[in-house]
């Protein structure tokens, strides 16, 4: 009886250790668009979406985007991201998204709401797209 108990408590371990501890495992694949950035409206169009490998992907304002995220939910850590080189007139806001987005370490998903956030008070609050964008 020991025995099998024990096999049913290493078995549950094991099977907890297999959770998928990327943003996608907990509601974060879809695609998400800034609607918030410190407080103030985000007027320009910007999104983002996770992938389980932990690509990322989005539309800043002018440019398509790309990066890799290493870290576990909670956790966000993007390594450098890359992007298309076309001009526009929504530079000046690409440039405060992309930088934003870099200097961001937590999310939290609640349902259609994605918050992005850093220790230094910076806060990105993204929606989830209509039908997924």
């Amino acid at each position: 009886m020991t025995r099998i108990f024990l096999g049913l408590v290493l078995a549950l371990t094991l099977s907890a250790c297999f959770k998928d501890e990327t943003l996608t495992g907990y509601g974060g694949d879809r695609l998400w668009q800034l609607a918030e950035l410190d407080g103030t409206p985000f007027t320009a169009r910007a999104t983002i979406r996770f992938d389980k490998d932990g690509k990322v992907s989005g539309q800043a304002a002018c440019n398509r985007f790309f990066t890799q995220q290493s870290a576990p939910y909670p956790w966000v850590e993007f390594g450098p991201i890359g992007s298309t080189k076309m001009a526009c007139p929504d530079l000046e806001a690409e440039s405060a998204y992309l930088g934003a987005l870099a200097e961001m370490s937590l999310v939290e998903v609640s349902g259609d709401v994605m918050i992005l956030s850093n220790d230094e008070g910076r806060r990105m609050v993204f929606t989830a797209a209509p039908d997924g964008g």
